[in-house]
């Protein structure tokens, strides 16, 4: 229960932080700030943290799914598992990618074109990621479901 507890809540924090984020932070702070590159040099740093909450949110899933292998896995919960991971990696490449693109110090995109690129991909992915973070709790909560029918 525990295990399970402790992957629950790396998962809020990661996806709960992602939506949150995205739903309420960017849009306040890009109000407040006045630009959208002024808050997309907060969103660089705050990336960083979300990047490494998933890659310790899919470490903890992979250890659920480790210990769990005897009960009855649905096949794609790994399937969906390595998309997400994955996905991460993808992300966090193409996050240095954009940071070469800016210079911090002075609040300047170097190439606009090649970052708003880079961008789409990056929030393409993230929502794909996101897709898929929901589909594998799906899963996961139906096997549970599923384990506890079949306790006495």
């Amino acid at each position: 229960m525990l295990r399970r507890m402790i992957l629950l809540v790396s998962l809020m924090f990661w996806q709960g932080g992602f939506m949150f984020y995205g739903g309420v932070v960017v849009p306040v702070g890009t109000k407040i700030l006045g630009s959208e590159s002024e808050q997309g040099f907060i969103t660089q740093a705050v990336t960083n943290y979300l990047n490494g909450a998933g890659a310790v949110c899919l470490i903890l899933w992979l250890e659920h799914l480790w210990n769990e292998r005897r009960s009855r896995l649905f096949p794609l919960e790994w399937y969906v598992w390595g998309f997400a991971t994955l996905s991460l990696l993808v992300l966090a490449g193409t996050h240095l990618r954009m940071d070469r693109l800016l210079n911090v110090e002075s609040r300047r995109v170097l190439d606009h074109a090649a970052f708003a690129r880079y961008h789409r991909f990056y929030i393409w992915t993230s929502s794909l990621q996101w897709v898929a973070s929901l589909f594998m709790l799906f899963l996961t909560l139906a096997r549970w479901s599923k384990d506890r029918s079949v306790q006495p």
